[in-house]
């Protein structure tokens, strides 16, 4: 491809990055189960602050809405942490009339409703200041969660009250929370971090504090037998990267593979490793490994240096981080060359910018809405978003439904920890049968997943089970 030629994708996809800012960030929460408006968008933090480790905890009492936020809302706010119990309540019911898919206030009210009585706690450690899409995905599975059990008259009659930590996907930051949530005596579980490098990072503190975090979200293979305190619901990248393989080498009937990464993410290093491990089991090669964190990084000529040696696919493993370089090869390899992905690929923006040239890709995920028809889990999440839920919706409602079912065992931290790695330790959740092995992993397949004309999304573009 000329040097002219790349400029002007290039520049497209920087373009069509602009235009998402709007327009895909829209259909993403509406296809994950937010609809947001100009009063509802979920950021963490103002830009260029550094909130302390008291503004990053809430259980009501602050919201991590950014901008302004509905003024029933506020009050509401203002309301839970004055202990004016009975108005947060009247407040925040308000709010949910005018923002039904905000899982924020859905938790909220639910901690209003508990106000001063007694109740079994737990935290969301979610990255609301970097990542705010993945972190309302996860926080509407942990809300639905709550609502239900506490709606059917809590945990032996005990409700269940749910903080959210604001981490920052940020490692350091995460150990802090960490070290907070350690040291208060009522926080008998953690659903949380997203990242897998956080996980690592925070697993330790939660470690030596005998306080269990489960991940909906980190996939790393280094969290298996990482700790006796540290679970998931979501399967490792070894499952991921084997059903790639297998699809790659059985179901195409190609053999050479190249494979884009970032070197600096956990996540990213370990999906690479385990597809290349994966792809020469099933009697295939991955010819060449391409770092999109290096500076020095060109698309155009890692695709021509990849058909050069012949391959015939190419597998993205890009994190959260490297996605636009990621989509700058889906842009400029035109079809060329078969694509495959990981979960972090699986986004608003993949769909708008991607477009045509990224029709027909596959993506192992843990889970998809359309995945599993016999499942009454879709229809209530609809019901009570009034949008389709993404697979950290389910996988996060997977973790918070195995800590309510640990905590009906015995609710103390001890008892949290025992009951989940008990031989006999069973539930059910969005995903089917919750139970853990020693290594703290879940014994669950992964979905394969494509990408296809289509409108379900809001866009022209979706992602639908490969059957």
């Amino acid at each position: 491809m000329s040097q002219k030629n790349e400029t002007k994708i290039l520049a497209l996809a920087l373009l069509l990055t602009v235009s998402i800012v709007g327009a895909g960030v829209w259909w993403f929460t509406k296809g994950s189960g937010v609809k947001i408006d100009n009063n509802t968008i979920i950021a963490g933090s103002e830009a260029g602050s550094n909130p302390s480790l008291q503004d990053r905890i809430s259980f009501g009492e602050k919201s991590f809405t950014s901008g302004e936020i509905s003024p029933v809302k506020k009050e509401g706010v203002q309301a839970i942490a004055a202990k004016s119990y009975d108005k947060a309540i009247a407040n925040f019911t308000s709010a949910l009339k005018f923002s039904r898919n905000d899982p924020e206030t859905l938790i909220f009210l639910n901690n209003a409703r508990i106000g001063s009585s007694k109740s079994y706690t737990i935290v969301a450690s979610v990255s609301l200041g970097t990542d705010p899409n993945a972190a309302l995905e996860i926080l509407r599975g942990i809300a639905q969660a709550q609502n239900e059990i506490n709606t059917s008259g809590g945990i032996k009659g005990v409700p269940l009250k749910v903080g959210i930590a604001n981490d920052d996907d940020n490692p350091e930051i995460a150990k802090q929370i960490a070290s907070n949530l350690v040291s208060n005596s009522e926080v008998l579980g953690v659903v949380g971090p997203n990242t897998s490098d956080s996980t690592l990072a925070a697993g330790s503190i939660y470690t030596s504090g005998q306080l269990v975090a489960i991940s909906p979200t980190s996939t790393s293979v280094k969290i298996s037998n990482f700790s006796r305190y540290v679970f998931r619901t979501v399967p490792s990248d070894f499952m991921a990267a084997r059903s790639l393989a297998n699809y790659m080498v059985r179901t195409l009937q190609k053999k050479n593979a190249v494979v884009f990464f970032n070197s600096q993410s956990n996540y990213s290093q370990s999906l690479k490793s385990e597809f290349v491990s994966s792809v020469s089991l099933e009697g295939g090669q991955v010819s060449s490994e391409f770092d999109l964190s290096k500076a020095d990084f060109s698309a155009a000529k890692s695709i021509e240096q990849a058909i050069k040696q012949g391959a015939e696919v190419l597998m993205l493993a890009a994190n959260t981080e490297t996605l636009d370089k990621a989509l700058q090869v889906i842009q400029i390899n035109q079809k060329k060359l078969t694509l495959l992905a990981g979960d972090d690929v699986y986004s608003a923006k993949t769909l708008e910018i991607g477009r045509e040239q990224a029709v027909g890709m596959v993506l192992a995920v843990p889970w998809h809405i359309e995945g599993d028809p016999k499942s009454d889990f879709p229809q209530k999440s609809r019901q009570l978003w009034s949008a389709d839920v993404s697979w950290r919706s389910a996988l996060s409602y997977d973790a918070t439904v195995a800590l309510i079912e640990a905590l009906k065992r015995n609710p103390t931290r001890s008892g949290v920890q025992l009951a989940l790695l008990s031989s006999d330790f069973s539930t059910t959740g969005a995903s089917g049968t919750i139970r853990f092995l020693a290594s703290g992993d879940r014994n669950a397949p992964v979905q394969l997943v494509k990408i296809v004309p289509g409108s379900r999304s809001g866009t022209d573009y979706d992602f639908e089970p490969v059957r």
